[in-house]
């Protein structure tokens, strides 16, 4: 979908459609966007969704029927009498139903959650790394970490201090060279770190907070719109770092072996084993390029001097 303005096709930005038009799209044929390199049609029935998707997705583009679509998410109610009763909320996938039904409640994060998987499970033009990344002067941090490491509130913190967001959940790796393309999609945060984050950036946007999912409570921090702005700058990774929060703890960058490391992101990817030796040798131009360490951390404030120090060393050397 475009707008003509003096005679060019601009793109049409969800947060110019009519207030009501999100959801009647959402309910009938789908709603088409572009998030980062991936067009997604979006279909569903659901209140919850159509919220949560004008609030994440207010600065995305919003594409017409004449676009290819890479992958059309369904999330509609349960069958039976679990549309009235219990009422459930389903992911849909080309006749398929890939995750077990969760109560409706759960519908936006399902939504998050099946878009996640449409990449992950599908995308393989790219070495796909669980892992967020940030970038500064063209250079990427790539930060593969478990649930519970503090990963994703570091992040958050880091992307409102100044360095971009690429990605929270999904590094989308070259095949060719290596370089990095953003996705730029909504930061998920679990449990105390919404409240974290909330009084790091008292002015970020977040989705309705979800509770007792199969993550705790979760909620999403909108991306900001300036690095929406720059989602077609790729970067060179620069940097891999695994992240780790402890109460308490002084922030302490640690080097670590590249052979570790590589090993690491190796079981970090959900494609390595499937792009067999392609994916060796693109994880290994990664490593090659980076400086690898482990990070402890407890206090954001601490940890955005310790990855800015990285910066301003880097051009020294």
């Amino acid at each position: 979908m475009h707008a003509r303005v003096g005679g060019s096709d601009l793109p049409v930005i969800l947060s110019e459609l009519p207030s009501n038009s999100v959801a009647r799209k959402l309910a009938a044929d789908g709603l088409i966007l572009q998030v980062g390199p991936f067009s997604f049609r979006l279909i569903s029935p659901i209140d919850l969704v159509a919220e949560g998707v004008t609030a994440m997705y207010a600065d995305y583009e919003v594409l017409d029927e004449s676009r290819f679509v890479d992958y059309t998410v369904t999330i509609t109610h349960g069958r039976g009498l679990r549309r009235w009763v219990g009422r459930q909320a389903v992911f849909e996938f080309d006749g398929a139903e890939p995750f077990i039904p969760l109560p409706v409640d759960h519908a936006f994060p399902l939504l998050e959650w099946s878009m996640n998987w449409c990449i992950s499970m599908h995308a393989h033009h790219y070495l796909l790394l669980h892992s967020a990344v940030i970038e500064r002067e063209g250079c990427a941090v790539i930060m593969p970490a478990p649930p519970g490491s503090g990963k994703s509130t570091l992040c958050a913190g880091l992307v409102n201090r100044g360095w971009r967001l690429l990605s929270d959940e999904l590094a989308l790796i070259s095949l060719i060279d290596a370089t990095i393309t953003p996705l730029g999609r909504p930061i998920s945060l679990k449990n105390q770190s919404i409240e974290i984050i909330r009084a790091f950036v008292p002015d970020a946007v977040f989705s309705q907070v979800v509770h007792d999912t199969s993550k705790g409570s979760v909620s999403l921090l909108k991306a900001p719109r300036e690095h929406l702005l720059r989602i077609n700058e790729i970067a060179r990774p620069r940097w891999v770092i695994f992240p780790q929060y402890e109460a308490g703890a002084i922030p302490q960058l640690s080097a670590r072996s590249k052979a570790s490391s590589m090993l690491e992101l190796g079981r970090n990817s959900f494609n390595y084993v499937v792009l067999g030796l392609k994916g060796f040798e693109i994880l290994s131009k990664v490593i090659d390029a980076s400086d690898c360490y482990d990070f402890q951390y407890s206090q954001l404030n601490d940890a955005v001097a310790v990855f800015d120090e990285l910066v301003s060393r880097r051009g020294r050397d």
